[in-house]
């Protein structure tokens, strides 16, 4: 899309956020402190359908995935833009020591997104008060399932971006604790990387572990295989397009004296383009089929869980997006990212598709030395915060 040209946002928008935060503040904390994981979200869908209805707006929830849609008509014809809040938790503990930390074992909001729905309740208050202000429509999407659930390719599959018209704009906000409350950060191009879960199944035979030339060992070969990665992608993608391998898992055994049959080794694949995501793929299962091979054993690859493309903000809407938060909050609380970041997020689908972008917020809890970043089971922030990511949400669909 061409460059937006963008006129000067109303400086009233952040005081309405500004008044809307309390509201914020205790939606927030209620999603927080009964939090669900995965596309089945019935409480936290239910919280807001009510909260939307409060509005005067009424929302459609999905077939597959516990999603609600609802559309903000303007008074004057104009372009659609989509506004999107994730709203599912993460399978992990928490230890925030928060008042109203998770009450439920195992669960908890450590990746903001309790925040993300919170804000985008109250830019549709906003919006909603300044209907005679807004040209065209918004699509406000409340997706479960980001956390390697698919949530977001769900919910285009439902129709997300045809039920209500042609989409001309996409935004999203996400939340980050180690950024300076406050600050909007963006940038154009390449916003977030790809992420790929794999496994790989070595398979030899087993044996007693005395006698290993009656067996063939698949741990040592494992082994080498999780270290000819590391050279491969080193070796293979280039410095300045970079791709990450982690294997995080290696599982393997059953007693001490025993050689197992298998060994499975599991990880992550991080890349910021499609050519070196492409060339780590094809590189994964050339080094663990000729190595496997090498020492008389198998290796079967498999690619399974999160598999997110690379997350692309549209240069025209990403320039537009820094401007608009430029004139929201002032130049110097506006940072342009140089470089992607390593996590990834399937909000990538939509920018697949619609030319959009992501911005980061920042939300660092004042008086921390090194605050928990997102994940953390420490992870905390500074809820001031919320002000700008409401009047963010609400500025670029007035802009």
């Amino acid at each position: 899309m061409p460059e937006s040209v963008v006129l000067a946002v109303d400086p009233e928008i952040i005081a309405e956020a500004g008044r809307g935060l309390q509201d914020a503040v205790e939606l927030r904390r209620r999603i927080h402190a009964h939090p669900e994981t995965g596309l089945v979200l019935p409480d936290t869908q239910e919280l807001v359908v009510a909260s939307l209805e409060d509005l005067g707006l009424t929302a459609n929830v999905g077939e597959k995935c516990s999603s609600a849609v609802a559309v903000i008509e303007g008074d004057r014809p104009g372009p659609t833009t989509l506004l999107r809040a994730d709203m599912d938790a993460l399978e992990m503990p928490e230890d925030s020591g928060l008042e109203f930390a998770s009450k439920v074992d195992g669960k908890m909001h450590a990746c903001g997104h309790d925040t993300h729905v919170a804000m985008l309740v109250g830019a549709a208050r906003l919006l909603q008060a300044r209907r005679k202000d807004l040209t065209g429509r918004v699509v406000l999407m409340f997706q479960p399932g980001e956390e390697g659930h698919d949530g977001a390719k769900i919910m285009i599959d439902e129709g997300l971006l045809t039920a209500n018209g042609p989409i001309d704009r996409a935004f999203a906000l996400h939340i980050s604790s180690v950024i300076p409350s406050g600050l909007i950060t963006c940038r154009a191009g390449t916003m977030m990387a790809s992420a790929d879960e794999f496994r790989i199944i070595v398979t030899g035979d087993g044996g007693h572990a005395s006698m290993p030339h009656d067996a063939t060992d698949p741990v040592p070969v494992a082994c080498e295989i999780v270290m000819a990665l590391q050279s491969m992608v080193t070796r293979t993608v280039p410095a300045f397009d970079p791709a990450v391998l982690t294997v995080t898992t290696l599982t393997a055994g059953t007693a001490f004296n025993v050689i197992p049959e298998t060994v499975v080794c599991a990880g992550t694949i991080r890349a910021v383009s499609n050519h070196s995501r492409n060339l780590v793929l094809d590189g994964l299962r050339r080094v663990a089929d000729n190595i496997a091979q090498a020492h008389g054993c198998t290796a079967q690859v498999d690619m399974e869980g999160t598999n997110y493309p690379v997350t692309i903000n549209d240069s025209g809407f990403a320039e537009h997006t820094l401007s608009v938060a430029e004139s929201l909050i002032g130049p110097e609380r506006v940072v342009r990212m140089p470089t992607p970041v390593m996590g990834a997020e399937d909000w990538s689908y939509v920018l697949q598709s619609v030319p959009g972008s992501m911005a980061f917020l920042g939300a660092a809890p004042g008086g921390v030395h090194r605050p928990a970043p997102n994940h953390s089971n420490h992870f905390i922030i500074d809820e001031a915060a919320m002000v700008t990511g409401i009047a963010m949400y609400a500025a670029i669909a007035l802009s």
